[in-house]
C-alpha cells in the first residue's frame, strides 16, 4: 500500500476528496488490509476518528458536494479568502455545523421510518449479498482517508456528506441507519458513492446475524430471494465487515 500524505490547507498532486482529507491511499491489497491500516491510525491517536472513502471516489465527490446543498445543513458564508488553509478552516467549521444538525432532535429520523423508502430490486439485494461475500470489490483505485474531530464514529458521516439523488437515502436516513447498527456492534468507517462500510469486532454468531438480517430485511423491503438473504448472513458470520447500499438501483451502480 502506498501512502501519500495531504498536508491540511496545502495544495496536493492530487485532487483530495474534500478539503478534510488527509492521506491518499492507493495499491491497497483488500478491504483487510485497508481496515488493518484505519486501525493503526486510531491506535496511533486515540483521539481521532477516520472515515475513508469506498466506489467510486470521483462521484462520491461530486454528489457530496451537491448533498452538503441541502437546505438543513448548508452553511452560507461570505468566501472572501480562496487560500487552501481558508478552505480548511471553512471545512471544519462546516463539519461542526453539520454535526449539530445529525443531534438535532428536529432532524433525526428513526431507523424504521427507512422501511421500503429505497425501492430495492431483486437485483439490488442480490448484489448486497454478492459485496459481502467478496467485499475488496468496494474498493477504488484510490482510498482518501478523512481525519475527523467528531465525537462518535456515527457522526462521521458529517465529513462527507452523501445521498444526493431522488432514490436515495440521504444524510439524515443514513445517519439513522448507522445509529441502528451500532447497537448490532457495527462502527461506521467508510462510505463511497453507492456504499456504506461498518466493521464489528469479530464476525456474528448465528443468533446475532440473524437479528440483524431481520433489522436489514425491515429497512431494505420485501425485495430478494431468501437464497441472497441467507448468502448476506453467511458472510456476517464469516467476516466483520458489512457493505449496505444507500443509493437508489445501487446494484447497478459498476
Amino acid at each position: 500500500m502506498h501512502v501519500e500524505a495531504i498536508a491540511p490547507g496545502q495544495t496536493s498532486p492530487f485532487r483530495p476528496v474534500n478539503a478534510l482529507a488527509t492521506l491518499q491511499l492507493t495499491g491497497i491489497a483488500s478491504l483487510e488490509a485497508l481496515l488493518g491500516f484505519l486501525e493503526q491510525q486510531r491506535a496511533a491517536d486515540p483521539a481521532a476518528r477516520v472515515l475513508c472513502t469506498l466506489d467510486d471516489i470521483g462521484q462520491c465527490g461530486y454528489t457530496s458536494m451537491h448533498a452538503s446543498m441541502d437546505a438543513r445543513i448548508d452553511l452560507d458564508e461570505d468566501v472572501q479568502d480562496e487560500s487552501p488553509d481558508a478552505g480548511h478552516a471553512r471545512a471544519l467549521r462546516r463539519l461542526a455545523h453539520v454535526v449539530s444538525r445529525l443531534d438535532a432532535d428536529e432532524h433525526r429520523v428513526d431507523w424504521t421510518a427507512l422501511a421500503g423508502t429505497l425501492e430495492c430490486t431483486d437485483a439490488d439485494i442480490e448484489a448486497l449479498a454478492a459485496m459481502n461475500a467478496a467485499p475488496d470489490a468496494v474498493l477504488d483505485d484510490e482510498v482518501h482517508l478523512l481525519r475527523l474531530p467528531v465525537a462518535r464514529d456515527d457522526l462521521l458521516l458529517a465529513g462527507l456528506p452523501n445521498g444526493y439523488f431522488r432514490f436515495d437515502w440521504d444524510l439524515f436516513q443514513n445517519h439513522a441507519l448507522a445509529r441502528r447498527l451500532q447497537a448490532h456492534g457495527y462502527r461506521l468507517f467508510g462510505i463511497g458513492a453507492s456504499w456504506l462500510g461498518f466493521v464489528h469486532a469479530h464476525p456474528l454468531a448465528a443468533a446475532a446475524a440473524d437479528a440483524l438480517i431481520a433489522d436489514l430485511r425491515l429497512v431494505y423491503g420485501p425485495a430478494g430471494s431468501d437464497q441472497a438473504w441467507d448468502t448476506l448472513s453467511a458472510a456476517v458470520r464469516l467476516r466483520r465487515t458489512l457493505l449496505l447500499g444507500y443509493t437508489g438501483n445501487f446494484g447497478e451502480r459498476d
